[in-house]
């Protein structure tokens, strides 16, 4: 708990569920209608995690703004968590898409995009090696599948309160004695997580080379910035020292970019000089489509390849070995991949991005820095978030010991009846191309309101 005055803070909470229920009639009957045939009435049950009785419906949306069917603008700071962080609907990339599903979807052919796609990545990522899947969490699992493939070793190393998607491997934490267990949370883990996976701290260099020294760690699996309990950047050589002890134990190092993308126009990986074994990318590449990406050094591909073509049965079983599926690579994917790489995140658009986030960075520190309110604001590149502590975190366990979910889903709540949506998971906001300062001035002015109500 972070925040004392608990009896204000219900207090507030419930003026603001008067304001929601009055506002949104029309939400709240497509959620009833939703809740005969959906649990919680909605599509994925996380979606029941949005502040408020019931969620908002969406009908339309464009660039940073979205309509909800009550006829509410919104400024879309939430950004479909990173899916949509080149935009609603961006035109060149709908243009693509539209022109080639019209051509035809999916073939489980190769068509010219591919090839374009794989070089734009290639160009951005310093690894010349790619494949396509739907998602990032697929991607992971993919190479996940190859590092044990090749390195003959049976664990994967994550961070702690690290994110990956939906791969099993990655939901372990550390509990209070050091022992690796299941994330809270996590619904049916098939084994116990300590069997697959190794789980140390970011920044925590002693730890991470007493791992590799086992010599059981077959991946090094990291975002390379924390973003999925709040921002947590490394600390000045952290990385320089994981590639070296990665290299020096013989494991594989893979950099899951799927939220980092946001540092620039190839992501962490180009910003701090990073030099992956493998990079995975997700939601924002696709254009607003079911799209993820992995890509590999040449000595990385070339082990995978020799281990699957040198077997007697390598090409008989490719297609039934756990690694892609056949929507994979699909043509639409394909050419939303490469128009949005191509003409919408381009390093132009990156440094406006850039430029609205420093501003929703200084806003949001402003109003800290007024009332005095113990929380600080962390920038990285176009993702911004504030949390419930006075100094940057560390460490993932850090960044977790500060979490206040009441408080959290009041601001959210509070900036949603304003017209502001920030994600639901944390703190986070989000730039995208169409981003305006005006868009900015509008969360500052009611982040500060917030902060008045529960300071002043």
């Amino acid at each position: 708990m972070t925040y004392d005055d608990r009896a204000r803070l219900s207090a507030l909470w419930e003026t603001e569920l008067e304001v929601f229920r009055a506002a949104r009639p029309r939400s709240e009957e497509q959620w009833e209608r939703g809740i005969l045939h959906m649990p919680e009435g909605v599509p994925m049950q996380w979606m029941a995690k949005w502040p408020g009785p019931w969620p908002v419906y969406v009908d339309s949306a464009a660039g940073a703004h979205f309509t909800c069917v009550d006829g509410i603008d919104h400024v879309d700071l939430c950004l479909g968590d990173t899916g949509a962080m080149c935009g609603h609907a961006p035109g060149p990339s709908v243009r693509a898409i539209s022109a080639q599903l019209a051509r035809g979807s999916t073939f489980m052919l190769p068509t010219e995009d591919a090839a374009a796609a794989a070089e734009a990545l290639a160009g951005r990522f310093r690894v010349p090696v790619w494949q396509f899947s739907l998602s990032a969490t697929d991607a992971n699992r993919s190479l996940i599948r190859y590092a044990r493939q090749v390195t003959g070793r049976p664990r994967i190393l994550v961070h702690d309160f690290s994110y990956h998607g939906t791969v099993d491997e990655a939901y372990a934490t550390l509990d209070g004695s050091g022992e690796v267990v299941s994330r809270r949370g996590n619904i049916g883990a098939p084994v116990p997580l300590a069997q697959t996976t190794a789980v140390v701290q970011f920044n925590d260099v002693p730890a991470l080379e007493a791992a590799l020294a086992r010599g059981d760690i077959a991946a090094v699996l990291i975002e390379p910035a924390l973003t999925n309990i709040g921002i947590v950047l490394p600390d000045p050589g952290y990385h320089e020292a994981v590639r070296e002890l990665c290299t020096r134990y013989g494991t594989l190092l893979i950099i899951d970019e799927t939220h980092t993308f946001s540092a620039g126009p190839g992501g962490m990986t180009e910003t701090l000089d990073l030099h992956p074994d493998a990079v995975v990318l997700g939601k924002s590449i696709g254009g607003g489509i079911p799209a993820g990406a992995y890509g590999m050094t040449r000595e990385f591909a070339l082990a995978v390849h020799d281990s699957l073509y040198d077997r007697e049965d390598g090409l008989e079983d490719i297609d039934v070995g756990g690694v892609g599926g056949t929507l994979a690579g699909n043509a639409v994917s394909l050419a939303g991949i490469r128009a949005t790489l191509g003409e919408v995140l381009t390093p132009a658009a990156f440094a406006h991005m850039v430029d609205r986030c420093t501003e929703w960075t200084a806003g949001v520190q402003a109003a800290i820095d007024e009332f005095d309110v113990p929380w600080q604001v962390t920038q990285l590149g176009a993702r911004a978030e504030y949390s419930f502590r006075a100094t940057a975190p560390r460490d993932g366990a850090e960044a977790a010991a500060a979490d206040d979910f009441e408080l959290q889903q009041y601001l959210h709540l509070h900036a949603l009846n304003r017209g502001i949506l920030m994600t639901p998971f944390h703190n986070m906001a989000l730039m995208c191309p169409e981003t305006s300062a005006a868009d900015v001035e509008r969360h500052t002015v009611a982040f500060r309101e917030a902060v008045v109500s529960l300071y002043a």
